[in-house]
């Protein structure tokens, strides 16, 4: 079949580059759009390449001899995270596809460069990116269609598909490898592209940095990560730092009072229903506006019994007897004995009839702290350091701290990795417990971190290798961990926050048929435990 031919034009020819100009115009136009949004980076390529017109037209993949050079010039787009629009420029000089083989050059003397040609080419392509967040290296996928032009030869449409990865070597800036397969819709102009090269975004906000900035473990969910979040494992607003509030009042449950009623911030999250000033949780009254000198209840009669309150010992409750509470109290604890849980022993009201010793409205039986004043939502246990852990419950409660150490403040990082270093820093003479001189300052770290952290002590306890006798290492172990211990008490820290075992060669921690598994077996550990 001949192609037809207008005016000495080949009309196959026109078609093919119409269809390919008005591709491109779409791209372009799509690439103008997308550089409206400033969410998504632009930025520009450059790359050597290497050109094959030889293996995929009768040629072999392993004569590298005839891979041509080349150059390439590309404008990229960000469309989103995964997906890239891609417009490279491409030159290079390679050699004919109508040249001889290279056995042919070999036996004929001829020279290569005679059948070297000039091409230079435009493609639209799309980049499908493999992406994550804390990704240093980001592999893809890409296709696209490019028109291709010839010093010796017809322009010719040609499909690529490749792949290729991107290295971060910067926020917006990447090394690029990429390999594509070329197929051309001109007989024997397939070819491959191999390319090392640079790629620069310029603008807008690279994805890559936003999210590194905002990765981490989430384990409540809530959308901030655990080393912000105040309440790691309980969901809760950005405003409350990540802390639950169930009644709304915008104070923290760990901080609220009356977490389940909506409060006030003055009243640490409880309401003051008759807005007497007097909190409804401390209000004797809490519907009956009174005075702070009669715990928020009203002076004179309240009952209206003609008992005044100053002798009324059930001033809520009117009574028919002398000391105002009524007939039906056995206790005369001014609860009726079918309102009274306790109804042979006088309580108080606020604890519905049953002893209270430390009134704070939960009843003796039921709270965990009877002698110490504090709140219905720690079952009577006060908070006292205000970390949101009962004193019941927290290890250190005159110091805050977060729950996984027990209510006890957390120990920094560096002084954790100071306590490690002292397990392989402190150093004895051979077979004694004589400290050497190097060890002295280790030692004196930690006697400076005993004393920034008053509510923990401190446990020593030797070890040593297999080498020797048990007994004899045994003892020896014991007397090193006791000389650190003795060195620390000279440092001014209390015996009594420290105590020291040796336990010989029983707990290796690492080959004792091994010189550095011995040498790691001999040492002194020191672990800071809540007090």
């Amino acid at each position: 079949m001949f192609p037809l031919v207008v005016n000495g034009v080949k009309y196959h020819l026109i078609m093919k580059k119409t269809i390919f100009l008005l591709v491109i115009s779409f791209f372009c136009s799509h690439l103008a759009l997308q550089a409206q949004n400033p969410e998504h980076p632009m930025g520009i390529s450059f790359k050597a390449l290497l050109m094959d017109y030889q293996s995929q037209n009768g040629g072999s993949l392993s004569s590298f001899r005839q891979y041509d050079p080349g150059f390439e010039l590309g404008f990229h787009k960000s469309i989103n995270n995964n997906l890239n629009l891609v417009i490279p420029i491409k030159f290079g000089i390679v050699t004919s596809h109508d040249s001889i083989n290279e056995l042919d050059e070999l036996q004929l003397g001829l020279d290569r460069r005679r059948f070297h040609k000039l091409v230079a080419g435009i493609d639209a392509q799309i980049q499908y990116q493999f992406y994550k967040p804390t990704s240093k290296v980001i592999p893809y996928v890409m296709a696209g269609l490019g028109a291709v032009t010839e010093s010796e030869g017809e322009f010719n449409l040609q499909a690529p598909l490749g792949l290729g990865f991107n290295f971060k070597i910067a926020d917006h800036a990447f090394v690029n490898l990429q390999s594509e397969y070329r197929y051309s819709f001109t007989e024997g102009r397939n070819n491959l592209h191999h390319g090392l090269g640079f790629v620069y975004l310029i603008g807008g906000k690279a994805p890559m940095k936003q999210e590194e900035e905002t990765v981490g473990e989430d384990s409540d969910g809530d959308g901030i990560i655990d080393d912000l979040d105040l309440c790691p494992n309980a969901a809760g607003p950005k405003e409350l730092n990540g802390c639950p509030d169930r009644d709304g009042d915008g104070i923290a449950d760990f901080q609220d009072v009356c977490p389940d009623i909506a409060g006030l911030k003055e009243f640490k999250g409880c309401p003051d229903s008759d807005g007497d000033g007097i909190s409804d949780n401390d209000d004797e009254c809490p519907n009956l506006a009174g005075v702070a000198s009669n715990n928020g209840c009203p002076g004179n009669d309240r009952d209206k019994d003609g008992v005044p309150d100053a002798r009324d010992r059930c001033p809520d409750l009117a009574g028919d007897q002398e000391d105002g509470c009524p007939s039906n109290d056995n206790d005369l604890d001014g609860v009726p004995n079918d309102l009274d849980r306790c109804p042979e022993d006088a309580g108080s009201v606020a604890a519905e009839g049953c002893p209270d010793a430390d009134g704070d409205g939960v009843a003796d039986f039921e709270d965990k702290c009877p002698t110490s004043p504090g709140s219905k939502v720690y079952n009577g246990c006060p908070d006292t350091d205000g970390d949101g852990i009962d004193d019941s419950r927290d290890r250190c409660p005159n110091s805050a701290g977060p729950v996984s150490t027990n209510g006890c403040p957390e120990i920094s990082r560096a002084d954790r990795e100071v306590l490690e270093l002292a397990m392989r820093a402190v150093q004895f003479d051979t077979g004694r417990a004589t400290l050497k001189s190097e060890s002295f300052d280790v030692l004196t770290q930690i006697a400076a971190i005993l004393k920034r952290y008053p509510d923990y002590n401190l446990s020593i306890s030797g070890h040593t290798d297999n080498t020797g006798r048990a007994q004899s290492n045994q003892t020896l172990s014991e007397r090193r961990a006791k000389a650190c211990y003795e060195f620390l008490i000279a440092q001014g820290i209390p015996a009594a926050r420290m105590n020291y075992a040796g336990y010989g060669e029983s707990k290796p921690i690492a080959d004792n048929n091994t010189l550095r598994g011995r040498a790691l077996n001999r040492r002194v550990e020191f672990n800071m435990v809540p007090r």
